[in-house]
């Protein structure tokens, strides 16, 4: 049961480990790109490549979708980033429950986005769990973790990455470990809880008045999508750039102020170098090759 890219790889690593899929669930397909055609979401389309059984409901609260779930007759449900509320009843289901790739070190960051908070707030490390599912948000019994560096270049994107790979060997572990009735899980501690809310697009613009720290934390947590954004003026026009990738450098000025030739921007505390911004309507690129085609020369002030 899952949607996105990011869980794509658990159900090629359950098929690769030699694991029956009885039923694949997963997101409606819907309009996107100019031509607004229903598109199918990444698992839905590898599903079908692998000739397997795809459900799309638009919910499973209802009794039908229910029994009809019941008769799959699964023995365990596999749920990564599938985006419906599982009702207890479809928890209930499966002979042996309901397993979650969680991308995050739980209790830490319950909830919708938890790689882009992880780096947001300055984390050192973070990773995944394997849950066994209940009612509640994410507060089920975790079963097997695994554990990743946060280090000054990665990015929501390439922590993806790495977490969607890893979750996916973790999965396959767990279920093995079921199938021989040694799979450990142990309630989730009650210190320690935070929530990743969703991320909303009006939180996306670059506070310089910030330290260095907590704008490139800022920056990195929101690339690629939804992108951490400036306004920049130039030729009577008002431009949004957005910055996909910077580095804490040495530095003082105004906040907002760049202060050489390279867009080293003066940060509340310290500075930051933009290395790879992007135009509206342009592909991301260097700052070198940006520069190129956009001046924004020493004492410039953003914000």
């Amino acid at each position: 049961m899952g949607t996105p890219d990011f869980a794509v790889p658990t159900l090629a690593a359950l098929l690769d480990a030699g694991h029956k899929i009885v039923a694949v669930y997963s997101q409606p397909p819907r309009p996107a790109g100019r031509g607004m055609a229903e598109k199918l979401t990444p698992v839905h389309h590898y599903a079908l490549t692998h000739n397997l059984e795809v459900h799309t409901p638009l919910s499973l609260k209802g009794e039908e979708e229910q029994k009809r779930f019941r008769a799959h007759r699964a023995d365990a449900a596999i749920v990564v980033a599938y985006g419906l509320l599982l009702p207890k009843p479809i928890l209930d289901a499966p002979r042996l429950g309901c397993f979650n790739v969680h991308a995050s070190l739980l209790p830490r960051w319950r909830g919708a986005a938890p790689i882009q908070r992880a780096i947001m707030a300055g984390d050192a490390e973070t990773g995944v769990t394997i849950m066994r599912m209940e009612e509640g948000l994410d507060t089920g019994p975790m079963c097997l973790t695994g554990r990743g560096p946060i280090g000054a270049t990665t990015t929501a994107g390439s922590l993806h990455d790495s977490l969607m790979h890893l979750g996916a060997g973790l999965m396959v572990e767990a279920l093995k470990k079921l199938a021989g009735d040694a799979l450990e899980c142990r309630p989730q501690p009650e210190a320690g809880v935070t929530y990743a809310k969703k991320i909303d697009k009006a939180e996306s613009e670059i506070d310089f008045g910030k330290p260095a720290s907590d704008v490139r934390n800022h920056i990195h947590g929101l690339a690629p999508f939804p992108g951490a954004w400036f306004l920049l003026d130039q030729e009577s026009r008002t431009f949004r750039i957005k910055v996909h990738l910077c580095e804490i450098v040495d530095g003082k000025g105004r906040p907002g102020e760049v202060i050489d030739d390279k867009l080293t921007i003066a940060c509340g505390d310290g500075a930051v170098r933009l290395l790879s911004l992007q135009r509206e309507g342009k592909s991301a690129m260097g700052t070198e090759e940006f520069l190129r085609g956009f001046s924004v020369p020493k004492g410039t002030v953003i914000g």
